[in-house]
């Protein structure tokens, strides 16, 4: 398991050979990668700032890790999220799952990235032209976290 919380950019293609190198069993691998729009609720976002505290970060992903792989047979997981300044088109997150099977793969990569939305201790400032905003917590994104009861 990695799991980096970090301001410096991050080479998707490197992660992922990482993640399976090594390993014959890994049969499938699914991957997620965020990025920063360049519109969020109907206005221009400029650049956003990601905060967190980092102990309390920490614990949070390794805990959704943690839970992702008593669900799923998973043969190994990255998480990347990154913080500070950010620009649109910027990658932000990156969760990527190796499992023996496309199923276990996909679900945990969803899951993780499902629950890091709504559990992961994350602050997300966007700066628009009228100027900056707090972003809330969606309603979809606890009901997809939700689904997984």
């Amino acid at each position: 398991m990695k799991i980096s919380v970090q301001e410096a950019d991050f080479d998707v293609g490197a992660e992922i050979s990482a993640l399976r190198a090594g390993n014959p069993q890994i049969g499938a691998v699914a991957s997620f990668i965020g990025l920063v729009r360049d519109l969020n609720d109907g206005s221009q976002i400029v650049a956003m700032t990601l905060e967190h505290y980092p102990a309390m970060t920490h614990k949070a992903l390794t805990a959704i890790v943690a839970e992702a792989e008593t669900r799923w047979a998973l043969l190994g997981c990255t998480v990347i999220h990154r913080v500070g300044a950010l620009f649109p088109t910027d990658q932000i997150v990156l969760v990527a799952v190796a499992s023996s099977h496309r199923a276990d793969a996909f679900a945990a990569c969803e899951f993780i990235m499902d629950y890091l939305k709504t559990q992961a201790p994350f602050w997300k400032k966007e700066q628009t032209p009228e100027g900056e905003r707090w972003v809330e917590s969606r309603n979809s994104d606890e009901a997809a976290a939700g689904r997984w009861g």
